[in-house]
Parts: C-alpha cells; sequence; structure tokens
C-alpha cells in the first residue's frame, strides 16, 4: 500500500515525530511504502477562499505559488494518509491546518448528489500528541478531523492520541506499544 504521512509538527525530533517513526518502521517493516513530507520544511500559505481552484481544469489547482500542490498530489497518490499534529490550543498545528485548508480544492459540489472527490474511497488517519489528556483537550481536533473526510468522501482508518507528553525520551514502551499497534490496525 502506498502511504503519505504528513508530519505536522514544527519540532523534526518532537514527540510526533517520535510517536510517527514507531508507526513508520512498522509499516515499513510490514511491505508498505511510506512517503513521509515534514510540513514545517515546505512553502505553505493559507487558503485565501477565493474560489479559483474549482475553477481551475487540473486536479491541485491554486492561484498561489507554493508546495501545496505537491503535498496534495502526494496525497492523491496514496491510498492511505496520516495526517499528524501536535495539540495546539485544542487544534492542529498551523502547518498542517494549512494543508488541510487547502483541501478545498480536492472535492467538489458538496453535500450534493454530485459530490466528487479526488480521495474519494482513501484510507484517513489521525495520529495526535499532547500534554494533557484526552477529555476536554483533542476532541476537537478529531470531530474536525471527521467533519473533514465527509467532504474528501474518504475512510476514517484510525485516531491515536498520546497524551500526557513531556519529551520524546519520556514516551515509554506503552506509547510504542499503541503506535505500532495503530500501525497494524491502519492497513487492515
Amino acid at each position: 500500500m502506498k502511504i503519505t504521512i504528513l508530519q505536522g509538527s514544527a519540532r523534526k525530533k518532537g514527540n510526533t515525530a517520535k510517536v510517527l517513526s514507531w508507526v513508520e518502521e512498522e509499516l515499513t517493516g510490514m511491505g508498505h511504502e511510506v512517503d513521509s513530507i515534514y510540513l514545517h520544511s515546505k512553502n505553505l500559505k493559507g487558503c485565501m477562499g477565493c474560489g479559483k481552484c474549482k475553477e481551475k481544469a487540473e486536479p491541485v489547482g491554486c492561484i498561489q505559488k507554493d508546495d501545496v500542490p505537491e503535498v496534495l498530489d502526494r496525497m492523491i497518490q496514496s491510498q492511505l494518509v496520516i495526517f499528524s499534529s501536535p495539540l495546539y490550543f485544542w487544534g492542529f498545528s498551523a502547518q498542517i491546518k494549512a494543508v488541510i485548508d487547502r483541501t478545498y480544492c480536492l472535492y467538489t459540489n458538496a453535500n450534493q448528489p454530485s459530490h466528487a472527490s479526488l480521495v474519494d474511497g482513501q484510507r484517513q488517519a489521525l495520529i495526535a500528541t499532547g500534554a494533557g489528556g484526552y477529555d476536554n483537550n483533542v476532541e476537537g481536533m478529531v470531530d474536525a478531523f471527521g467533519r473533514m473526510q465527509k467532504y474528501h468522501k474518504a475512510v476514517n482508518a484510525g485516531t491515536l492520541f498520546i497524551g500526557s507528553c513531556s519529551t520524546p525520551d519520556a514516551l515509554d514502551e506503552s506509547a510504542k506499544k499503541q503506535a505500532v499497534e495503530f500501525a497494524r490496525k491502519i492497513v487492515s
């Protein structure tokens, strides 16, 4: 299976990256082709809400000149996309939020019988890390992710939240076990 990981953390060696390393190692070990994109190193502009992408003939049309079309093209080519982010103020980091907002170009005629999507049927998963626990903390991110998938016409492959994170070195075997089990689950 071709898998794209969207690394939404600004910290290349932070908590989210540590969890992703376990997931990627397991997926690669299972024989999957994994394409990992570190978003913080990309030129990502936020959506302007102009709607010009709906007028362009190419699949990922946008009037902005940045790296988002390349990221979206790589997503389109994948059977599974893993969105990952540390929890920032009950939501996604700026890096991955910019990409999520720009996925507006991937679908047409939302909530109508002719609703179509370039990622229709694609498996999508969410990995989030945070300092606190799940309750009163990550629910907004998980809800937003599910709503996005409705417009993408995607399949929710799963959600993993690793809470009580302090530093990557403090992530224990329990967190690693959750990450490995999650990797196995999202491809089955």
